[in-house]
């Protein structure tokens, strides 16, 4: 039988080198446009693949009260914000965290940056969302502002991209540099080192980063599917995503020792019980798919004994992800699709993971 994952001593994932990861059955090559796949590059001079996120949406908040005003919603604690106070400082720019509502499920996934322009008097942030949130997330928080000195606005100057190493040696020839500027921000993806690094920019992103080619969105998708990162509505249905089963743990995205935040009851409660039976896990589809792909929510079965073994979540072509219990994912798997045809399905254990099903 499975052991299910433990949550504590996630923060470990987060230190390893990018570069070292490689999901089982595949390269460790860059993300060309068009391929889906991870293959060699034709040029040495390549050493970053650049992917603009037109799905990721900026939403600035800040003033006097903009900390305990965001500390009281979110999962985690936030990054820094203002200009840098000398050597000593520490660099954390960025963090990631959930807004959860009352129940304790997901609302909203973020990533928090912190804005360089703002003081410790008057901080303030930007909050990466799914672009398709954006004026639901903007309601959301001014519900809650009341009093607070705090203004909450889109900001749509800023672009989001991912940037991903094209390969080891590469990766190593040129790092990058931590940049926070008022138009410009190259920050670690806080997530995971598996995930690169995120930009920020008013220009294009190839040009910004230091050898550094544009990428095709479909392969960043396939990417970070294949380790288990969810990002978005699709991902992560806003009212339903539990997020600890959302491997919140693992991506540094929840503090237990901040302050109270809305939700925390439960995430607090479920972690300190260290049980967690379902998780979303990488999957592999094997078999023809439907034109339309697999509908988010369809059932995965144990293929032996016909048991639930979870519900498909999200996918690019034949990878994605699926919230299936931890004790089923050494299957067989399997989809029905809606022409009654049978989909393979095989369940991967990212290595970055502290801890995982086994």
């Amino acid at each position: 039988m499975a052991a299910v994952a433990l949550l504590r001593g996630a923060a470990a994932g987060r230190k390893s080198p990018a570069w070292q990861w490689r999901p089982s059955g595949t390269t460790r090559h860059c993300p060309v446009r068009g391929s889906g796949l991870f293959r060699g590059n034709s040029t040495d001079s390549v050493a970053w693949t650049c992917f603009r996120l037109d799905g990721r949406a900026l939403m600035r908040v800040r003033g006097p009260d903009a900390s305990p005003f965001l500390l009281g919603l979110l999962t985690n604690e936030l990054p820094l914000s203002g200009p840098p106070a000398g050597a000593t400082q520490p660099s954390a720019r960025a963090a990631y965290a959930h807004f959860l509502n009352v129940q304790g499920r997901t609302l909203y996934d973020v990533i928090v940056y912190g804005l360089p322009e703002c003081t410790e008097e008057a901080p303030g942030f930007l909050l990466e969302c799914d672009s398709s949130v954006l004026g639901t997330l903007q309601k959301y928080l001014t519900m809650y502002k009341i009093r607070r000195k705090v203004a909450v606005e889109p900001h749509p100057e800023l672009h989001v991209w991912a940037v991903l190493p094209c390969a080891p040696q590469t990766s190593e020839a040129a790092p990058l540099e931590e940049r926070v500027e008022a138009t410009t921000m190259l920050i670690r993806d806080p997530r995971t080192a598996r995930m690169g690094w995120r930009l920020l920019t008013q220009d294009g992103g190839p040009a910004v980063v230091p050898r550094g080619q544009l990428g095709d969105l479909q392969d960043y998708h396939i990417y970070r599917y294949q380790q288990g990162i969810p990002e978005g509505v699709c991902d992560l249905p806003p009212g339903m995503a539990l997020p600890l089963e959302s491997n919140l743990v693992f991506m540094n995205g929840v503090s237990f020792t901040k302050g109270c935040y809305i939700g925390q009851e439960l995430t607090a409660r479920t972690h300190h019980t260290g049980v967690i039976r379902k998780r979303l896990f990488p999957v592999k589809l094997e078999g023809p798919l439907p034109a339309s792909g697999i509908s988010p929510g369809t059932l995965v079965t144990v293929t032996a004994t016909g048991q639930a073994a979870g519900k498909f979540r999200a996918g690019q072509g034949h990878i994605g992800l699926a919230l299936l219990r931890s004790e089923t994912i050494k299957g067989p798997l399997h989809i029905k699709t809606s022409e009654s045809q049978l989909v393979a399905v095989t369940a991967m254990v990212p290595d970055w993971w502290p801890t995982a099903a086994k």
